[in-house]
C-alpha cells in the first residue's frame, strides 16, 4: 500500500522535472539561436554548480571581443579588446616597428651639437686658445654619448623577436581565457534574460558587423600608431583649425558683453542685496565683542550636540582667537553664512517644487550637474564679468558650488515619504498645506538637514578659492601662505578653517539627532 501511495507522487515530481527541463531547453534555444544543443549541454553543466565551471568555447576563443560584443557582453568585450590590442601592437612593433627610432632621433640631435663643438674646437686650435682642452672634453663626451646611444639602439633593434614572442604569448593566453569564460558569462546573461526579456539575445547580423568593425578599427589604429609613431599625424593630432577656437572665444565674449550691458540694473540690485546681508552678518560676528560670540556659539553647540561637543567648540574658538585668526574666522563665517542662507532659502523651496514635478526636476538636473562638476575657476570668470571683484562675487561663486545638495536631498526626502502615509492623511481631510507642513516636511526632515549640512560644508570648501576674487577671511591667509611658501601660516590657517567646519557640522548634525 505504501508503494502505491508513493508512486503517484514520484510520477508527478518526475513529470514536473521533465517539463521544467524541456522548458529550460526551449528557453536556451530561443536565447542562443545558434548551435543550441552545444549551449544546452554547457549551460546545464554550469548551472549544476554554484561555483565557476570552466568550459571551452572555440568560437569565442577565435573571435574574442567580436564574439563577446555580438552577444552583448560588452563588460567582457572591452577588457579583452584592450588586452588583444596590446598583444597585436607588440607583434606589429616587433615585426614592422622601428624600435630604435627614439634613440636615433636623440643621436641626430646630439650630432648637431657635436658638429658645432667640433667647429669651436677647430677655431680654438687655430687661434691657440686656452679653451682647447674644454672643447676637446666636450667633443669626447658627446662622441661617447653617441656611442652609448647607438649601442642602445642596436640592443633595442635586436629585441624585435622577443617583443613578437611576448605579444604572441599574451594573445594566446587571452584567447584561452576568452574560450574558458565565454559560456559562463553567457549563462549569466541567460539568467538575466529569463527575468527580463528586453536583454539582448541571439546573434543578430547587424550586431556582429558592428562589433567586428569596432574591434578591427581599434586594433588596426593602435597597431599603426605604435608601430610607426609620428608617421601619420592624423592618429596623434586631432584635426582642427585655430579659427574655430578663436570664433568660439569671440562668440562667448560677445554674449557675456551683451548680457552685462542689458542686465546691469538686475545685477546691481542683486549685488546690493547680497552686500546688505553680508554686511549685517559681519556686524554681528566681527564687531560684536568676542565674548558674546563665543558664548552664543558654545551655548548653541551645547543645546544641539551636547556638553562634550560644546567643550570642543570652545577649544576650537580659543585656538582661532589665541593665534590671531579671530577676525578672519568671523569674516569667513559671515561670508559662509550669507552664501549658505541664500542657498538654503532658494534650494529648499526649489526642491519642494521639483519633488512633485518630475519634468521640471529633469530639466534642472543637468543644470545642477553642471554647477557641481564645473571647476570653480571656470565659472569664476563670468561671475567676475557680472558682479566684479569682491565679496558679492565670492558669495555667488560659493552658492553655485555649494547650493545644489540641498535641492537634491530635499527632492530625495520628499519623494521618499511613503504614499500610504500621505493617502491616510488625505483620507482624514488634510489639505495641501497641512499635508506639506505636518506630513511631508517632518518625514523628509532628516534628508533636508543632510542637504543643509552638505551645502554648508561645500560652501566652506570654497573659502580659499573665493579669496582669489576679493573675499577676505581665512582663505586670504591660506592664499598668502601659498604665494610666499609660508608653510606654518598655511597649516595653522587650514586648521582654523577645519575647526569652523567641525563646529558647523556638529551644530547641524546635533540638531538633526
Amino acid at each position: 500500500m505504501n508503494k502505491q501511495d508513493i508512486n503517484p507522487l514520484e510520477d508527478t515530481e518526475s513529470e514536473a522535472a521533465l517539463a521544467y527541463a524541456e522548458e529550460r531547453r526551449e528557453n536556451i534555444r530561443t536565447f542562443v539561436r545558434t548551435n543550441p544543443d552545444y549551449y544546452i549541454r554547457n549551460f546545464d553543466k554550469i548551472g549544476a554548480s554554484s561555483r565557476f565551471t570552466p568550459t571551452f568555447n572555440l568560437m569565442a576563443g577565435l573571435f574574442g571581443p567580436i564574439w563577446f560584443g555580438a552577444r552583448g557582453l560588452w563588460s567582457w568585450a572591452l577588457p579583452f579588446l584592450i588586452l588583444e590590442a596590446l598583444a597585436f601592437v607588440q607583434i606589429a612593433r616587433g615585426l614592422f616597428g622601428d624600435l630604435a627610432a627614439d634613440a636615433m632621433a636623440r643621436i641626430a640631435s646630439i650630432e648637431g651639437t657635436l658638429e658645432l663643438r667640433r667647429q669651436q674646437l677647430a677655431a680654438a686650435i687655430e687661434s691657440n686658445s686656452d679653451r682647447v682642452d674644454a672643447f676637446q672634453r666636450t667633443v669626447d663626451s658627446l662622441e661617447a654619448n653617441i656611442g652609448g646611444i647607438r649601442a642602445e639602439a642596436e640592443a633595442l633593434a635586436a629585441e624585435g623577436p622577443t617583443i613578437v614572442l611576448t605579444g604572441i604569448a599574451l594573445l594566446i593566453v587571452v584567447k584561452v581565457i576568452q574560450a574558458i569564460v565565454a559560456n559562463w558569462a553567457l549563462e549569466v546573461r541567460f539568467s538575466e534574460w529569463l527575468s527580463d526579456r528586453s536583454v539582448r539575445s541571439g546573434l543578430p547580423p547587424q550586431h556582429i558587423v558592428l562589433s567586428a568593425l569596432f574591434m578591427v578599427i581599434i586594433v588596426a589604429t593602435a597597431m599603426v600608431h605604435y608601430s610607426f609613431p609620428g608617421r601619420y599625424s592624423l592618429l596623434s593630432t586631432f584635426p582642427t583649425d585655430p579659427d574655430i577656437r578663436l570664433t568660439g572665444i569671440t562668440l562667448v565674449e560677445n554674449f557675456i558683453a551683451w548680457c552685462v550691458s542689458n542686465s546691469e540694473a538686475f545685477f546691481d540690485g542683486l549685488t546690493f542685496a547680497i552686500r546688505s546681508l553680508l554686511d549685517a552678518l559681519e556686524v554681528i560676528l566681527v564687531q560684536t565683542p568676542w565674548i558674546v560670540i563665543v558664548s552664543l556659539i558654545v551655548l548653541l553647540t551645547w543645546l544641539t550636540a551636547g556638553l562634550r561637543t560644546a567643550i570642543y567648540s570652545g577649544a576650537f574658538l580659543a585656538y582661532m582667537g589665541l593665534l590671531g585668526f579671530w577676525e578672519a574666522a568671523m569674516t569667513t563665517l559671515a561670508l559662509l553664512g550669507t552664501a549658505a542662507l541664500l542657498s538654503i532659502a532658494i534650494g529648499i523651496p526649489l526642491g519642494m517644487f521639483a519633488a512633485r514635478r518630475p519634468r521640471f526636476y529633469a530639466f534642472i538636473q543637468p543644470i545642477m550637474d553642471f554647477m557641481q562638476t564645473m571647476p570653480a575657476f571656470v565659472f569664476m570668470v563670468p561671475v567676475i564679468a557680472f558682479f566684479g571683484v569682491g565679496k558679492p562675487a565670492a558669495v555667488i561663486v560659493t552658492m553655485i558650488f555649494g547650493g545644489t545638495p540641498v535641492v537634491r536631498l530635499t527632492v530625495l526626502g520628499l519623494r521618499g515619504v511613503p504614499e500610504s502615509v500621505r493617502e491616510a492623511a488625505i483620507s482624514f481631510g488634510a489639505n495641501k498645506w497641512y499635508l506639506l507642513t505636518k506630513v511631508d516636511l517632518p518625514l523628509a526632515s532628516p534628508s533636508i538637514r543632510a542637504g543643509i549640512n552638505q551645502t554648508i560644508m561645500l560652501s566652506l570648501a570654497m573659502v580659499v578659492v573665493a579669496s582669489l576674487i576679493g573675499a577676505k577671511g581665512l582663505g586670504e591667509d591660506v592664499l598668502e601662505a601659498l604665494q610666499y611658501a609660508n608653510v606654518g601660516q598655511g597649516i595653522l590657517a587650514g586648521f582654523a578653517i577645519l575647526f569652523c567646519a567641525m563646529i558647523l557640522d556638529r551644530i547641524v548634525q546635533g540638531a538633526r539627532k
